[in-house]
């Protein structure tokens, strides 16, 4: 997967990895109005609740928050409209033929400002998690918070 350059502009979806197995990543526009880029742009995004869908072969994301822009007008956005995504077809047909397997979906991961000025979107292909592997993903977040203090107290020391 290739690294992608930010404005700075990175909203992620931290509960999406808590909640799903993430098997493939794509990087997709997304289509939005002047007001909504603008929020963007002010980091006025929220991912919570927000997952993917193909509606008539093309993808969408549903219940992402964009807050109202505030020095829009009476041409201002709906915050929780519904938002199409831009992928290459083949990326597209890839997609939807995997998600369309019991047991996948597709969630946003996050949502960026690339290097042209351009809103895109990192989806995946996910699997939920049972119960037992989130208690191990918390495990070893805790392990590896264990090991930095104790890594940091040795060079203070030391």
């Amino acid at each position: 997967m290739k690294k992608q350059k930010t404005d700075g502009i990175v909203i992620n979806n931290k509960k999406a990895r808590f909640e799903y197995e993430i098997l493939d990543t794509y990087t997709a526009g997304i289509v939005l109005t002047g007001t909504e880029i603008k929020s963007v742009r002010l980091s006025k995004v929220s991912l919570v609740d927000t997952y993917c869908t193909e509606i008539n072969g093309e993808l969408w994301v549903k219940n992402m928050n964009i807050a109202q822009y505030f020095y829009g007008s009476y041409n201002n956005h709906a915050a929780k409209r519904d938002r199409k995504l831009l992928l290459t077809k083949k990326e597209l047909r890839s997609l939807i033929h995997d998600a369309a397997t019991p047991g996948l979906t597709i969630v946003p991961l996050k949502v960026f400002i690339n290097e042209k000025g351009l809103a895109k979107m990192v989806i995946g292909l996910a699997r939920g998690k049972k119960e037992y592997d989130k208690r191990e993903s918390i495990k070893e977040n805790d392990d590896r918070r264990e090991m930095a203090n104790a890594f940091k107290k040795t060079i203070i020391i030391g």
